[in-house]
Formats: structure tokens, sequence, C-alpha cells
């Protein structure tokens, strides 16, 4: 793309100001800003003017969820039948590892963070650790794909090469960056995060499928024979990863998707509950549960809502093909987003300035037939590492690896 084709793109959408410092950019910076601009959708700015109606929900019901008792009667058919899709190459881990530990402090990506006390414990190491696990009881290596983005993936590509994978077997990791989407002041307008950058965000949780395609990793899989995908967030240090039980429950259940949930700690907790939306699989995120909602009971008197999904689902690959050809539903997100002042200063905002436009995982959950919530106990797999102190924070993380005997 050239200065003029730039210009007139940038015209269509309103966005002129991105060229304000184009005349001081030596050739490479001017290069890598056309090819930004190029590449960068501004469409979705125009979605600010629409946030308030912007996804619509459905008719809200209960769905059947399989608890503890039931998987605890037929654990070791189901661990069978998981260990046998498994050990037949049929089952491949994704980690989504696209974001930064902003919210810890940190300006290194999220999975470096160290929660070790008396020696080093890295947010990454907990995960390989996890899967190793497995890796053992079935007695074969696990395809794994770590999704990065254009902010953290060299640094975690090298962080990985210098710790030696923790001892996973390097020819079974692949990484992949995922699309990035322009992060925009309340008006639409986007943010500079440099004279030659235009400031971005990873575009969610649920772009990582056509991310991978786009990566040509999607065709990877297909010619390995990888039928499941096992999609979990970095950020989760106790989660189980190609659970053989859970692997097992969603297959000979017939289902297109499983999805890991706990029993929620109080009616409004912050995680997405599993439903009935339309008649669909779906999940209410927390901040769209309203009072009625919360209040609910199911046909056994039981609260309706009671299973939060934790981010650890089970995809058939077949059905990832079909979602991404669709149009997944775009959310607006009110972010902190660093950005260059009129002075050509950096800022990083301390509150909230603007938009990040996100697609979100729980919304391919909507676009299957059918899907499997399945309850674990959220002791042993939910330490989500999301703030550095108080609740679902790098603390109350601690003291549960502590209590499930692992040493920090």
């Amino acid at each position: 793309m050239n200065y003029q084709e730039a210009y007139k793109k940038l015209e269509k959408y309103g966005q002129l100001h991105v060229l304000k410092y184009y005349d001081e950019l030596d050739n490479e910076g001017r290069e890598a800003l056309l090819t930004q601009i190029e590449q960068t959708d501004f469409s979705v700015l125009a979605l600010c003017r629409e946030k308030e109606t912007l996804n619509p929900r459905g008719k809200i019901e209960p769905i059947g969820v399989m608890q503890l008792a039931e998987i605890d009667e037929k654990r070791e058919e189901y661990t069978r039948i998981g260990l046998n899709a498994i050990r037949a190459g049929k089952v491949g881990a994704v980690l989504l590892a696209g974001g930064m530990g902003t919210r810890l402090g940190s300006d290194a990506p999220k999975g470096v963070y160290n929660i070790g006390l008396t020696k080093d414990v890295f947010i990454f190491q907990r995960l390989i650790e996890n899967l190793m696990d497995v890796v053992r009881e079935a007695e074969t290596w696990i395809p794994l794909y770590v999704m990065t983005s254009d902010k953290n993936h060299d640094a975690t590509v090298s962080f990985f090469e210098e710790k030696k994978y923790f001892g996973y077997n390097a020819d079974y990791v692949t990484f992949f960056m995922q699309d990035m989407a322009p992060a925009s002041d309340y008006e639409g307008k986007v943010y500079m995060e440099a004279k030659d950058k235009i400031s971005t965000s990873p575009n969610g949780s649920g772009g990582w499928f056509l991310s991978m395609m786009k990566c040509g990793v999607a065709e990877k899989i297909r010619q390995a024979g990888v039928e499941w995908l096992n999609v979990f967030a970095v950020d989760n240090v106790l989660q189980r990863i190609a659970d053989p039980c859970f692997v097992g429950a969603t297959i000979d259940s017939n289902s297109a998707a499983g999805a890991k949930v706990v029993a929620k700690n109080a009616p409004d907790e912050k995680v997405g509950a599993m439903c009935l939306e339309d008649g669909r699989p779906s999940i209410v995120e927390y901040y769209d549960m309203t009072p009625e909602l919360m209040e609910a009971k199911n046909d056994k008197g039981d609260p309706a809502y009671h299973f939060g999904v934790i981010l650890n689902y089970l995809f058939r690959v077949r059905d990832l093909v079909d979602i991404v050809a669709r149009e997944l539903p775009l959310h607006i997100v009110e972010k902190k987003i660093p950005y260059l002042n009129e002075q050509g200063e950096l800022v990083k905002p301390k509150e909230p300035n603007g938009y990040k436009f996100e697609q979100l995982v729980l919304d391919m959950i909507h676009e299957l037939d059918s899907c499997l919530p399945y309850e674990v106990v959220r002791e042993r797999e939910f330490a989500p590492v999301k703030n550095k102190t108080g609740i679902d924070s790098v603390e109350s993380a601690r003291v549960l690896c502590q209590k499930n005997g692992i040493e920090l």
C-alpha cells in the first residue's frame, strides 16, 4: 500500500490523524505504518455508536450439567475413552496466551509471571506441569499450540526456549500469533501507541481458530489427524489440560463440545454461567446476569444458573471450520489504552479511556447444536490469576496451589 492508498482508506473511515507523524518517520517507519493501515479493519470502529444495542440476548433457560456424582460413576469408562483418543493422536491442546501481565504490574507476557515464594514457579511452568501429568498417564506427547500476539510473541518464544520448554518435547509445541484489532477512544478514533504504529490489542479469545487458519496451523492439525482441541486460558494455574475423563465424557455424550464448569461461590460471581439461549447452548456473562436470573430455580428447585465456565473447552475440529466460516459477534470492551498525546508523548492512563474490540470463545459455544457442561471441583481446577491481590489473584492462587500440594 502506498501513501495515496493509505490516505484514501483512512479518509473513508475518518482516521486521517493516523498520518499525523508520517513526515517525521524514516523509510522503515513509513513502511511499517502503511503496512499496518493496509492490514487494519477500521470498519469495526463504527460499532462504538451501536454499543448499547449490540448483541441482544435471546431467551435464556437452564441447561443440564454433568455433575460430579454422575462423572464419578463412569470415571473409569470416560477416562478409558479419553486416553484412547489421546493415544490415537486425536487430541491437541491450545493455550490462549496473547495477553500481557499488566494487571499484575508486569510489562512481560502474563505466562512468564512468577508466582513462586521460595523458588521460581512461572505460570507457563504450572500449565506445562499439568499437561505433563496426562502425557505420563497416556504415555504419549500431546500437540500443544500456543497462541501469542504481536505484543508478546518474541518474548514468549524466547522464554520457552530459555526454560527448555519446562521438560516438554519441543517438537510437539507450535507457536502462532493471533490477529490484532484497533483500539480507539470513545468516539471511535483509533489511538496511536507510537508515531509509526496504531494502538492495537489482541482480538479476543474467540479469534483463536481463525488465527490458526491464517497462520497455516489449522491445516497442520488436519494433516496430523487431530479431531479435538482443548482450549484453555493462560491465567488458571490449576486447570487440567487434555483431561482424559473430560475428553471421554464429551466424546461419549456425542456432544460437539465440552465446557468445564464449577459451582459458583455466589450468584454474582464474575464468571459466565452455562445456559440455553433460544434452545442452543450458550453462556451468560456475569455482567448480563440480572437479579431474575440469579434468583431463578430449575425444575429440581436448585439455582438455575449455578455453574460457571472457567475457559476450558473441548471443541471438535470439524465444527470449528464451520464456525469460523460464519462471523462471530464483536464485543466492545472498555479498557485502559496507552496512547500518544498532542505533544507526541506516550501516556499510560490509570483509568479506562477507550474501547477494544474482541470476539469471545463463549460465542463459539452458541454456534453449536450441543455442548456438555462438565463439572469439576473448583478447589482443584480453578485458580485464576487476574489481579495482584484480593479475589482471583496471585495471592489466592498461591493458597490454592499449596492446598493441592504444589510446592511454591
